[in-house]
């Protein structure tokens, strides 16, 4: 490292992570990846940065630092208004001048980076790094300003003051005064940059952690068409794509968890003409708007940049990406620390419960996990701002740094543009803010006034309701949880949600219903997708539109699920996650989008065509085809082999030992690839017959709701029969007790997934003193029963060893 600050420019090769005193966290961290990462595959853009010392000479030969420190005191005392002190200052840095030496310094590195790079006046960006900037404690991402395609020593000088004057944009001074930074005590530095040709090409951010969750696995990677700006600004709905890093290193899989294909409306690019505008936005071609931007060998390529990157810094990052369009050569065009996640306080997780539903006013890409109510005050612009109320639901096309005065103000934000890594996003998690971004037609279906309930604890999708509906809140402490020899599992309904519960204290997930991805992210029938002809004119209209994009409307349905089932795998990999096959009643399957021409009527759809019944059936084998495509995709391609099939409603053995023929017809061979099938036990022959159960299946999951209607003969959903409705009844007790003795007999697990050990602490006593292996439940209850699980097993102890004392002639440890 050179520690000559008196040096006024440096090239990116001769910085270092100890720079950031020099050129700031940005310059800094683009130093750091040449000198030390290149050699591992990292391509970044070449470069030099202006250092702190140039800034210092310009404010000293300009003699800013006194008229600077007037108005921010004036500012202080109310005396002037944000807006008037912030284009004060910067006036200033625009009619100043660079010294000599400064200039001269600059002009000589950027003719030397030309003719490195062979070229004359070539196009670079130049982005503002502040020194004190990107700290893990204190960022000023988003504050600053970044020029791109600038070219010669003229539009360079101008570049650079603008970069100089951004320092004291409103919101970098709203920032530092709300963070305590001295505004006269931080320098800028400018990266001047050879630009990737993006304009061509795509660009975007990434995370190397899940945004909303901090789930530190997962790689975020956002990507639009054209320059990257309109990812960082939101001001695009991109693509998002999600990779599981721990699989990287896995030749044989492609480790993508999530795919969502974005509108990328516009794209920018370069503007013609010298001078002026040197950018613009276009709109993109309908084949643009229907593509993703990167290929899966992009997605892994940038994926394993992001963990090496991550890695050899410390701690998790966020990255700007920019593929240059005329060589199609991917690079690391900025990377600095992640500040939202690395700062939060672990061992709490933040639990929100939706207690009712209403009409849907919009819906879009759910930001958190949280719920919040409020009056809507919609605003076309930040011109607008000032009609804002605190504690008002914000709906607006889109923000970016601008709007951060008000921001903090808000009780929850609605965009019709931008993605996870948007500005609105990352500044709401700041915030720990409800979002919703996305949200098409927002600001038209949306009026100012308007009482509404935003809703981000729904999976992927936010959706708004009309009215302030009821929800509770509640903080769960996951620190020094106790161990247990009983394993503790959770029921998962969708993929969002086991991102979000990622940090509970549990070995798996005892239950992930196959049939709540197909009701929620595909909601078509299988079988109108492969008998798309069969279906009627309407539902065909909405199974195209949804569909849009694939050639084979099979493929929406293995692709989504997949990748679904894949995620939630993922985030407890390696312990098992065992996925229910689609368990839907008849009734239930004919409201899926073209069902009703494959469902029969049935009197009880309870006890009707359900579950194993169906995956031999004509009626719908190939349907279910669609559904071991999908967890064959999740196993084998992506690599979570820790994914268990379970089979529900499985009546008779026989139709048990169809339904594992049926699936090796689809590529599911039980004990290929370690693949293990269990059986839901649900069912009083399950358990009669269980010896002959245990010969067919690898292991067992208690359903008590089942078990138990169908022991007692009350229905489930009665109302006038609820008081007979009882887990604990003894009848069930034995069932489940003589199930556990002889699957144990045969070396096969037994676990419970339901909600009856978690309402009632007896019963999770019973299910430990019985001998069950694990039990399974939501995940907001899950610290309650390790609770219960904790005091049966301790309860259990002493009474084996009070045993073993009276055996020992009276001897008792507890003596």
């Amino acid at each position: 490292m050179v520690n000559d600050e008196t040096r006024y420019t440096r090239f990116f090769e001769t910085l270092d992570a100890d720079d950031i005193a020099v050129v700031g966290g940005k310059n800094a961290s683009l130093g750091e990846m040449i000198s030390s990462l290149k050699h591992k595959g990292i391509a970044v853009p070449d470069g030099f940065a202006t250092t702190a010392a140039a800034y210092w000479l310009f404010v000293e030969h300009n003699d800013l630092k006194k008229p600077i420190q007037e108005l921010i005191a004036a500012y202080r005392r109310d005396e002037i208004q944000l807006g008037e002190v912030g284009e004060r200052i910067r006036q200033l840095f625009w009619e100043g001048k660079f010294p000599d030496v400064v200039r001269d310094a600059i002009f000589a590195d950027y003719d030397a980076l030309c003719r490195r790079n062979q070229t004359e006046n070539m196009d670079v960006a130049t982005r503002s790094s502040a020194t004190a900037e990107d700290l893990p404690e204190a960022s000023f991402a988003g504050q600053l300003e970044t020029y791109l395609n600038v070219t010669g020593h003229e539009e360079l000088e101008r570049a650079c003051l603008r970069c100089f004057a951004s320092l004291f944009t409103d919101r970098a001074i709203v920032y530092r005064e709300h963070h305590g930074f001295e505004h006269t005590e931080i320098a800028l530095s400018v990266g001047i940059q050879k630009m990737v040709r993006s304009d061509q090409g795509s660009a975007g951010v990434m995370f190397t952690l899940d945004t909303d969750t901090g789930f530190p696995d997962s790689v975020v990677i956002n990507a639009a068409w054209g320059l990257g700006e309109n990812v960082v600004q939101g001001a695009v709905n991109p693509d998002q794509y999600e990779v599981y890093a721990p699989l990287l290193s896995r030749a044989e899989v492609v480790p993508i968890i999530g795919k969502h294909l974005g509108d990328k409306a516009q794209k920018m690019v370069y503007a013609g003409g010298e001078g002026g505008l040197k950018t613009m936005n276009v709109a993109t071609t309908g084949e643009e708007r229907a593509a993703f931007v990167l290929g899966d060998d992009e997605i892994i390529q940038l994926a394993r940049w992001a963990r090496i990157i991550e890695e050899h810094s410390g701690h998790a990052m966020d990255i700007e990406w920019a593929k240059d369009g005329p060589t199609g050569e991917l690079y690391c065009v900025q990377a600095r620390p992640e500040t939202v996640h690395s700062q939060a306080q672990g061992g709490q997780i933040k639990s929100y419960k939706l207690n009712e539903t209403g009409e849907v006013i919009v819906e879009g890409m759910a930001i958190g996990q949280a719920i919040a109510s409020g009056k809507v005050i919609v605003l076309e612009g930040v011109h607008q701002i000032d009609q804002f109320e605190e504690g008002a639901i914000l709906v607006t096309p889109m923000t970016d740094p601008d709007w951060g005065p008000i921001l903090s103000k808000a009780g929850g934000i609605i965009t019709e543009q931008g993605g996870r890594t948007s500005h609105a996003a990352i500044v709401s998690r700041e915030m720990g803010i409800g979002a919703i971004v996305g949200a098409k037609d927002a600001t038209r279906l949306m009026r100012n006034g308007q009482t509404v309930t935003i809703s981000c604890v729904e999976g992927d999708v936010g959706r708004v309701y009309e009215g302030a509906l009821d929800f509770e809140s509640r903080v769960l402490d996951v620190d020094d949880v106790p161990a247990t020899q009983t394993k503790i599992m959770m029921n998962i309904a969708n993929p969002g949600a086991a991102m979000h519960w990622w940090q509970l204290p549990v070995q798996g997930i005892g239950l992930a219903r196959m049939e709540y991805l197909i009701s929620n992210m595909i909601q078509i029938h299988p079988m109108a997708l492969v008998r798309f002809d069969e279906v009627n004119e309407a539902d065909r209209r909405r199974i195209e539109e949804l569909t849009v994009g694939y050639d084979d409307r099979s493929e929406y349905f293995v692709e989504l699920v997949g990748r679904g089932i894949a995620k939630i795998a993922a985030v407890q990999y390696p312990s098992p996650v065992i996925v229910r096959l689609s368990d839907f009643k008849t009734n239930e399957y004919a409201q899926l989008i073209g069902g009703r021409g494959f469902e029969p009527v049935e009197s009880d759809p309870m006890l009707g065509w359900r579950g194993a019944s169906r995956y031999y059936s004509d009626d719908y084998k190939e349907g279910f085809a669609l559904e071991c495509r999908a967890i064959k995709r999740a196993r084998d391609e992506i690599g979570l082999d820790n994914i268990i099939v379970m089979v529900p409603f499985c009546r008779t053995p026989d139709e048990g030992r169809r339904v594992i023929e049926v699936l090796a017809e689809n590529g599911l061979e039980q004990g290929r690839g370690g693949l293990k099938v269990y059986v839901m036990a649900e069912l009083p022959s399950n358990i009669l017959q269980a010896d002959e159960f245990a010969r067919i299946f690898d292991g067992f999951s208690i359903g008590s709701n089942d078990l138990t209607q169908l022991t007692l003969g009350v229905s489930r959903n009665s109302e006038r029969l609820s008081e007979l409705f009882d887990e604990q009844n003894s009848s069930v007790k034995f069932l489940i007790r003589h199930l556990i003795e002889v699957a144990h007999q045969y070396g096969r697990p037994v676990g419970h997934c339901g909600q009856a050990p978690s309402d009632h602490p007896a019963f999770a006593e019973f299910l430990v003193e019985a001998g069950i292996d694990s039990i399974s439940v939501n995940p907001d209850s899950v610290l309650d029963v390790i609770a219960h699980v904790v005091a049966a097993e301790e309860r259990k102890l002493r009474d084996r060893e009070m045993v073993r004392g009276d055996v020992n002639e009276g001897y008792s440890p507890f003596h």
